[in-house]
């Protein structure tokens, strides 16, 4: 008996197994995404890309956050150990745990968001100068940064949101290469949305997710050391 679990020990430990461990753990969480987004997703694929149909697809957006979240704890929480997987169970105590914290940040930001982004495309209707486009994009842009921030640590962390958002916005410049990882990966998707569609983005969300979690590393590593011990 000893000798058949020290050979399943070792199979569970080797290279392959961490390798089909993880494709597998991926796909349980990319298939808990698409499911707990579904709602938004369907009938946002169907939305037109007109600016007005702008506060809609907002709406429609409201599930991505805390599926998001709920993607980033399994991820963080589960071991590559095939005799221990189960990243099902580890998705929905995420989203239980953390979806009326995660909403707190999520929501605001997409209404932030909708606004920028309606003055922008109805720059002129508004009497903006064009000079504003600048500021507005760039202010879109901090607001996105600081809400990845903010989402990585209420799905990772027990704080009240002020202390969320002050983290969020103080890691901005404390780690410019989570910053700027987080911006990289934030043009990529909508590199991938422009080009294809948010299908095809959907359909990489568990990457993307993996990505996020690997790129705010350092930012969690200082939280935990600092503030959550």
């Amino acid at each position: 008996m000893s000798g058949a679990a020290q050979t399943w020990r070792q199979f569970g430990d080797g290279p392959l197994s961490r390798i089909t461990s993880r494709v597998y753990i991926l796909l349980v969480v990319e298939l808990l995404l698409l499911l707990t987004t579904l709602p938004g997703l369907l009938p946002l694929l169907v939305l037109g890309r007109d600016p007005s149909n702008l506060p809609l697809a907002a709406l429609f957006l409201v599930p991505v956050g805390p599926a998001i979240s709920a993607a980033l704890y399994a991820l963080r929480h589960q071991r590559t150990d095939l005799t221990d997987l189960r990243p099902a169970a580890l998705f929905w105590r995420g989203y239980r745990t953390n979806v009326s914290g995660v909403l707190r940040v999520w929501v605001p930001t997409l209404v932030w968001l909708a606004v920028l982004a309606m003055n922008l495309a109805y720059r002129d209707a508004v009497g903006l100068a064009s000079w504003w486009s600048v500021p507005l994009v760039l202010l879109a842009v901090g607001v996105t940064l600081c809400a990845a921030n903010a989402l990585v640590i209420t799905s990772l962390f027990d704080f009240r949101t002020r202390d969320v958002l002050r983290l969020a916005v103080h890691f901005l410049v404390r780690t410019p290469a989570v910053t700027v990882g987080t911006a990289l990966l934030l043009a990529a998707a909508t590199g991938v949305t422009a080009v294809f569609s948010e299908a095809v983005l959907a359909m990489l969300g568990s990457v993307l997710v993996l990505a996020l979690l690997r790129v705010a590393d350092p930012m969690v590593d200082l939280i935990r050391k600092e503030f959550a011990e």
